[in-house]
């Protein structure tokens, strides 16, 4: 499979990303392992976790997902297969969060322990830290990446006017430099992104790996009305959608899918890759079915007037990029 630089970085992925924020949650190990298995052999190679998944769940504490992909990682000696991205910074408790320097490197040691490996390909500020000089946010990683514990680093959940004044204090320093950006990005979640955040990675040469790029499932179809969302892990990510532009998009991908004889999912996928800016999007499933749809995106090419008319279903107003 032909693989996509990421950023101005060593690393070559496929244009897709396994998301682990399902591992430990609504997947269990031995349905991991299945995954993993099936995503490498189909010829994916990234795959994408945090220090803070699944903390949300009743009873975790944060680090199941890395410990779950860690087991893989050894079980298969599958670690030279594969990209591995985690992020740190999220809150994992009282004095547990932020992109200090003692912050940094304390996560460092326990994620690369849970995930078994001695490194870290791509080493994520998961959301940015406003408390901390960015100067030793990334003095830190410089460490990082002296001991070989990190290749390189990328940003999660930046405003561009913060990830634009990281990158200039990369370059006045001499430091290791964001590679990427994970943001939001979806057929409906378009403002952020295009308006903002799009513009200073064209223009610094950063490789995106967004995340949602179904938001939270709404764009496969699935979610059509408040029933359909009860008693799903994800309803209170998807309810924002319901409503006459969710549904004006869904009955846009409807279109397309016909057209293409594919799944709203597939199209939705389609359509990010056709985007020149987009990496590859991160894609969680939670069993093989799912994953066979979500991997046919790739070979999926949509027709110009099919994208025109996801486009124009999917316009927002300037005023909402903000």
């Amino acid at each position: 499979m032909k693989k996509r630089r990421l950023g101005r970085s060593a690393l070559e992925i496929a244009p897709l990303v396994f998301g682990g924020n399902v591992f430990g949650w609504t997947v269990d190990e031995p349905t991991t392992f299945k995954l993993l298995d099936a995503f490498v052999a189909a010829g994916f190679n990234a795959i994408d976790t945090a220090d803070s998944y699944s903390r949300w769940v009743p009873g975790h504490a944060g680090g199941e997902s890395e410990t779950i992909l860690g087991k893989w990682l050894k079980r298969g000696r599958n670690r030279e297969k594969v990209v591995v991205m985690t992020k740190v910074g999220w809150e994992l408790g009282p004095e547990q969060k932020g992109l200090s320097r003692a912050h940094i490197l304390r996560s460092a040691e326990n994620s690369l322990r849970r995930l078994q490996t001695d490194h870290i390909d791509l080493y994520q500020s998961h959301v940015d830290d406003p408390d901390t000089p960015q100067e030793e946010t990334l003095r830190a990683y410089a460490d990082l990446v002296a001991q070989g514990k990190v290749r390189f680093i990328g940003a999660s959940n930046h405003k561009a006017d913060r990830l634009a004044s990281a990158l200039e204090v990369s370059k006045k320093l001499g430091l290791p430099r964001y590679e990427s950006l994970q943001p939001n990005y979806n057929l409906y979640d378009r403002a952020d992104f295009e308006s903002q955040l799009e513009p200073v990675c064209e223009k610094e040469g950063l490789g995106v790996i967004n995340y949602f790029p179904l938001g939270g499932g709404f764009l496969s179809g699935k979610y059509r009305s408040e029933e359909d969302m009860a008693n799903k892990a994800r309803a209170r990510t998807v309810k924002k959608y319901l409503n006459e532009r969710g549904f004006k998009i869904l009955d846009a991908l409807d279109d397309a899918a016909k057209r293409a004889s594919a799944t709203p999912a597939r199209v939705a996928l389609a359509w990010l890759l056709a985007r020149p800016s987009i990496t590859a999007p991160i894609v969680s499933a939670t069993n093989l079915q799912q994953l066979g749809d979500l991997i046919a995106a790739v070979e999926l090419k949509l027709d110009p007037s099919s994208i025109e008319i996801l486009n124009r279903a999917s316009a927002y107003a300037a005023s909402s990029a903000s």
